[in-house]
Parts: C-alpha cells; structure tokens; sequence
C-alpha cells in the first residue's frame, strides 16, 4: 500500500504551466501542494532520472461493451489495459453493450456490473437515439457526462441512427441543460453512393467510405449546433478536408469541439497491407497526407484532443483468416497503448511532451466535465504516472480481453513504469464510478 500521504518528487513533471522539478504533495487521494523537489518529507518517492512525472491520462472514447457483449471487452480487462497504459479514467461508451445506456434503468444496469471490477475511474456517455429525448435530462441529472448519436448505421441494430429532425430534436433538448452532444459524422448517402467493400482491398474499403462523407455530416452538425446553441463534439477526425470548416465555425462562435485518434496520427492507407482487418474501422484510416494534417491541426489547436476509440471484438469478428474490408468488425483496440502511440509519433515530429499530455489529459477530462482528473495541480486527484519516454520498447501482449491490434509488434517509444490512482498503487480494483466527476 502506498502511504497515507503519498509524496512523489520528479527532476521533470509536466504542469499546466509547463515542465519543471517538482514535488507532488497528496493527501487521501487529493493534491494538496506542488512545492519544490526539494521540499519533501523522509518517505518521499523519488522517480528515476530518466522518468517524467504526468498526470493520469483520461481517455473519453472506450468501448466496453459490457453487459451483453463482454466477450468483446469487459470492465475488469479494459480498466486494467488503461491503467497500465497511464490512463486512469476512461469515458464508456453507450453502445456496443445491452442494453445501450440509453435509459436511466440501463445506466443503472451497467453501473452496476461494473461496480467491484474496475482498476481505473469510470464515467459513462449516455446515447441519444430515435425516440429517446424524454431521457436525456433524466440521464444527465443521473450523471452522464453527455450523449453519444450516430448520424449513420452505427453497426448494431440497437442503436439506431439520427436523422436530421432527430438530430435537431436531441439538440434542441440538451441546449435546454447544457448538455453536450458527441457524434459521428459521416454521411450514410454519401457512403450509399459509394461503391460497396468487399474482399481484401483496403483501396477498395477506403473509397467505400469517401472523405466527402464526413465533410457532408459534419457540415450538417454544424449547422444544426449554429441553429440550436448546443454543444457538440465531433468524435474520431479522419479526414483533414473538414478541418477548414470546422475552423470557420469554431471561429464564429459555434460550440464545436474536435477529437482524433491514435491510428489515424501513426499509420497511413498506403501502408495498410491488404487483407489485413485489424486495421479496419470507421471512418478508415486515411492517407499520409490526412495523417500529417491532423498533426498539423492538433498543433495549431484546430483539433482539441487525442483518444483511443479503443473498439475491441473477439478475433472471429475480424476476419483474420479471409481479410475481408467488407464483412470484417471495424474497430481499433489500443486503450493501453496509446500513450507511448501518440508520444513516439509526437516525438519524431519535435512535439514536447506537454502538448501530449494536454492532448490525452487535460482536454478529454474538459470535455468530459471531470474537473478533478487531467492536471498535476492542488485539489485535482492524486492521479500520476511514471514514464519513461524515452525507452524502446515492441508491442507483444497486451491487457485487453482479446489480442488483435494494429499494433503489434511495432517499435515504440515511452514506458509507463507506474501508476497511481488517487495516490495509490493501481495493482488492485481501486476504481469508481463518476458523476461528472463525483465519486458514487
């Protein structure tokens, strides 16, 4: 166990005011003072010379499909890839599990499964689906941090799709509480219109889901965002042609906030061999050009935050053997490995360090309405992560309930060589479930 009042000290840590030798002073579970390296008691923890002191990341798009699909991904294996990839809160998502948390009654049934079981803190997105308006003050006053929709087939059958009345209904409703809605945006005509996927060609998957398609809902949910004053958010950019548009209404005043992922910042679709479905997921990984310019964006600050979409089914789903783009599950499981992902990529690019932590830290707990997570800073949790980044290391066994990622066997820098999850060791089920940021 760690001690009552944890002390770490680091010659490097990353603050929201920068980098710099500090000592973090925790008391049950909170921050209560970052004072000097030197400035520590006798049972200080003092991190390696070649390690970097970073808040526990928080990671707002995880799929963990339990109940009813925990074959898939579970609470216990997703929360235990998260910490030991230095994330200590995960956002769930309101689908792929059943019942969706698209009721209050089922938010309460996927609270309590997970009650017990998890290793990091957890919060949930609620869903917005045909029909559901009446729920989405109820579930918000339940805690939800906001609510998912597709604005598309989201490729299972109980979680319908928006229409345009439906997406404007479920705006109209959030403006009335400040809720925020996250989507995602590509447009199912454009993919209609599109000629369909099949067999082993990525080439021939990446033109069944064209850029156009996201650059058309995307317009759409601006639109209807500017008409309605809601908040929303566009979930895992792929395509750098909506950037332009995202930054003139972002400049106008409309409340719209961008994320992307790892797989879409590390590989490129001229790289992806053919019949190889574990790098199928929607919207596709891109070519190197939309890769280098959502960097690009993400420096400029035109794109807010980095996370996994961590979207994990067991290997039958995948594929592996036929490599069919068409028929295969499109998913990406990366939660405990998109630290040192996102770094290595930041770091061949001369990105510090500290913009990868606004990126996975501070920006999703923003987002996510969880003010004590994201910052080394007083009265934030104790949440801290020990990397080293600059050690090599290759992708092999994962904590994840199942093994397939892109990932695999790929060279890596950054280690995360320990976690704290308020102020204790993350070596047990120390997790809780959050209310937009209160402990249950």
């Amino acid at each position: 166990m760690a001690p009552v009042n944890l002390v770490v000290r680091s010659r490097r840590a990353v603050l929201p005011e920068g980098e710099r030798a500090v000592a973090v002073h925790t008391e049950a579970g909170r921050i209560t003072a970052v004072t000097g390296f030197d400035d520590v008691p006798a049972n200080v923890v003092t991190l390696a010379d070649d390690e970097v002191l970073l808040p526990g990341l928080v990671d707002s798009h995880v799929h963990v499909n339990e109940p009813g699909r925990t074959e898939w991904e579970g609470f216990a294996t997703a929360t235990r890839a998260a910490v030991a990839g230095g994330v200590t809160t995960i956002v769930d998502m309101p689908l792929n599990s059943i019942p969706p948390t698209t009721t209050v009654d089922a938010l309460h049934v996927k609270r309590e499964v997970a009650k017990g079981q998890v290793s990091a803190d957890v919060a949930f997105w609620g869903g917005a689906v045909p029909g559901n308006v009446d729920q989405l003050r109820p579930l918000h006053e339940a805690g939800v941090v906001g609510f998912k929709c597709f604005l598309l087939d989201s490729g299972v059958p109980e979680f319908p799709p928006l229409d345009d009345a439906g997406l404007r209904a479920a705006l109209t409703e959030l403006a009335t509480f400040d809720g925020l809605l996250i989507a995602h945006a590509e447009d199912a005509g454009v993919i209609a219109a599109a000629p369909a996927p099949h067999g082993p060609s990525y080439a021939g998957f990446l033109a069944s889901r064209p850029g156009a398609a996201e650059e058309s809902a995307i317009a759409r949910l601006i639109e209807a965002a500017r008409d309605t004053g809601a908040r929303v958010h566009v979930v895992h950019l792929a395509d750098a042609g909506a950037l332009p548009m995202l930054r003139a209404a972002r400049a106008e005043g409309v409340p719209i906030t961008v994320e992307t992922c790892p797989h879409y910042l590390t590989f490129a679709a001229e790289e992806v061999p053919d019949g190889a479905t574990s790098y199928k997921c929607c919207p596709p990984i891109r070519e190197e050009a939309h890769r280098e310019a959502l960097w690009a964006a993400l420096v400029n600050g035109d794109i807010d935050l980095v996370v996994s979409d961590h979207s994990p089914c067991t290997p039958d789903l995948k594929l592996l053997d036929e490599g069919d783009f068409g028929r295969a599950w499109g998913g990406i499981a990366s939660l405990q490995v998109a630290l040192p992902v996102v770094w290595s990529g930041a770091r061949a690019r001369g990105i510090p360090l500290a913009d990868v932590v606004r990126w996975m830290a501070e920006a999703p707990a923003r987002l996510s309405g969880l003010p004590a997570k994201g910052a080394i800073a007083p009265g934030r949790d104790a949440d801290l992560v020990a990397f080293a980044p600059e050690e090599r290391w290759t992708v092999g066994e994962l904590r994840h309930r199942n093994p397939v990622t892109p990932y695999a066997g790929r060279s890596l820098r950054g280690v995360v060589r320990r976690t704290w999850l308020r102020g204790e060791p993350t070596d047990g089920e120390g997790g809780r479930l959050l209310r937009r940021g209160v402990p249950e």
